[in-house]
């Protein structure tokens, strides 16, 4: 029997928004412990920080017991991936050098057989035009040098500010489900794969289109939820 494969999603650890369950990084921590020695992959849909940004010698002292625990799972003998998120885009080679981590924008896993398709999903839908152009700005190597003259400290600072006014702003968005899953759809048939794994709109579900499968894992702010992979089954599971 193989062992479970399982994908999480938009933990956007870092901050405590309004309405967010308590403790969320020390039961994610809790989480990925246990994990060891029972799962294949772990694969996190992006948005894990709030904001990362890799300075030449400075890493967040904030996130050090999760760091750790990807580790200990990379050293076990489980293969973990990070995907890039809108909020972490900024991952560098920091995951993959010190923790042996697979660092992707996109990529193809095969699981049990399965081809799966992960992306964080950012700027994939007709109607997100605005961040595309938004994230242009951002990612340019102008700006990514110019953030960098900051003191971490205060580059963080400013980065939650820029975070808390855009969660307030997209507070009443609609989300264009129909978009995602044609999006999704149509990778499934472009990459023939069998399973289009995302996140981005915080929404968990399982969704059965003609291609294949377009799942999410929804997030973990105000639910705790994961999907996982066992014997070729993809399932949607509550973490209490």
């Amino acid at each position: 029997m193989d062992k479970v494969a399982y994908f999480i999603s938009d933990a956007h650890l870092g901050i405590d928004p309004p309405g967010c369950l308590p403790n969320r990084e020390e039961k994610l921590v809790e989480l990925l412990r246990s994990w060891k020695g029972c799962a294949s992959h772990v694969v996190i849909v992006g948005d894990l920080f709030e904001f990362w940004f890799e300075y030449r010698d400075y890493v967040s002292k904030n996130h050090l017991p999760l760091i750790r625990a990807l580790a200990d799972l990379v050293e076990s003998g489980v293969s973990v991936h990070l995907f890039r998120g809108n909020h972490d885009f900024a991952l560098g080679d920091f995951f993959e050098k010190s923790v042996g981590a697979h660092v992707h924008d996109n990529a193809i896993l095969e699981i049990q057989g399965k081809r799966i398709y992960v992306a964080h999903g950012d700027g994939v839908i007709k109607s997100d035009w605005k961040y595309r152009l938004y994230r242009k700005i951002l990612d340019c190597s102008f700006n990514r040098w110019l953030f960098r003259m900051f003191h971490p400290d205060w580059g963080m600072a400013l980065a939650r500010f820029v975070g808390r006014s855009s969660r307030k702003a997209g507070e009443n968005k609609v989300i264009a489900i129909d978009e995602y899953l044609e999006w999704g759809n149509g990778v499934l048939r472009e990459k023939a794969c069998d399973i289009c794994v995302h996140g981005h709109h915080h929404l968990a579900g399982i969704w059965n289109v003609e291609n294949g499968v377009v799942a999410s894992p929804g997030e973990w702010i105000k639910k705790f939820t994961v999907l996982q992979l066992e014997n070729g089954e993809l399932l949607l599971k509550n973490i209490d």
